[in-house]
């Protein structure tokens, strides 16, 4: 087994970069994927320490971008050289932006009569910010009982705190991780939102944009849907790749490798990635 999307403490996971790859390699993976959200600042020590270990390590980023309608599009970056100046200064510019919506959403979480602060936020988390610390915060005061219950009474679309992401359109985000001579993969397309037939169109769309995979293999997808995405791979002439999206305890039913004890990412989704990567250079 492998999983190529994973979270540290660099963003919204609980273990550090260090301990998720001695996890990873306890847990008997085969190899694994750094893919934390808007942030290349993991990597080092997750590839140190696997080389360390002897692990087969990809770096990777998630990216969130712009879709019409009430689902939700992740970008996956595999293979990127996190020293290249463009994928740097636009990871940089979608920092700042989350900064900033985390500043808007503490202010009405406030005038909404919650005692929260920016500052207490920061205690949360050394790496980047985002709705899961915010939770977390929530919880610790006992404002909500559990992380369902803060994004759905504060933090979901639509719900009393939210505020939209400032986010690049899928040809911003393409070009940035192929700039970084990395390979955009969509995470997890159940979170679009769209019918079979309209998930395929825009498939189509994203090929020519210059997509290059899909994660068909994931905890939330049935297996009739794994199949669909199996089968539109095919046809699309794009690769596969699977992962458990790992956050450690900010989602303990989540287990590395396993997702929900319904996961089994094939070593060959690895082996995809490697040789497509061998074709480009």
């Amino acid at each position: 087994m492998v999983d190529l999307h994973t979270h540290s403490t660099a963003s919204d996971g609980t273990l550090s970069p260090k301990e998720l790859v001695l996890l990873a390699k306890k847990e008997g993976l085969q190899a694994l994927a750094l893919t934390d959200h808007d942030t290349t600042q993991g990597l080092k020590e997750a590839y140190l320490t696997a080389k360390e270990v002897d692990l087969p390590f990809i770096c990777g980023v998630e990216i969130s971008v712009k879709i019409e309608g009430p689902g939700n599009f992740h970008l996956l970056g595999y293979f990127l050289d996190p020293e290249v100046p463009e994928i740097q200064a636009t990871l940089e510019v979608l920092q700042q932006a989350r900064e900033q919506r985390n500043q808007k959403m503490i202010e009405k979480l406030q005038q909404a009569g919650i005692d929260i602060t920016l500052e207490e936020l920061k205690t949360i988390n050394q790496g980047e910010l985002g709705r899961l610390h915010i939770a977390k915060l929530l919880i610790k005061k006992g404002i909500v009982q559990t992380f369902e219950e803060a994004f759905q009474k504060y933090l979901k679309k639509g719900a009393l705190a939210y505020v939209p992401k400032s986010l690049l359109s899928p040809e911003e985000a393409i070009t940035k991780i192929k700039q970084a001579r990395g390979i955009p993969v969509l995470a997890h397309p159940f979170s679009l939102n769209l019918s079979y037939a309209d998930l395929y169109n825009y498939l189509k769309f994203l090929k020519d944009l210059g997509l290059m995979g899909i994660e068909a293999y994931y905890t939330e997808h049935t297996k009739e849907f794994t199949q669909f995405l199996l089968e539109t791979a095919q046809k699309l002439d794009l690769i596969v790749t699977g992962g458990s999206d790992f956050h450690g305890a900010n989602k303990p039913d989540i287990k590395l490798g396993k997702g929900r004890n319904n996961l089994n990412v094939p070593f060959s989704c690895y082996e995809n990635l490697k040789n497509l990567l061998e074709k480009q250079r």
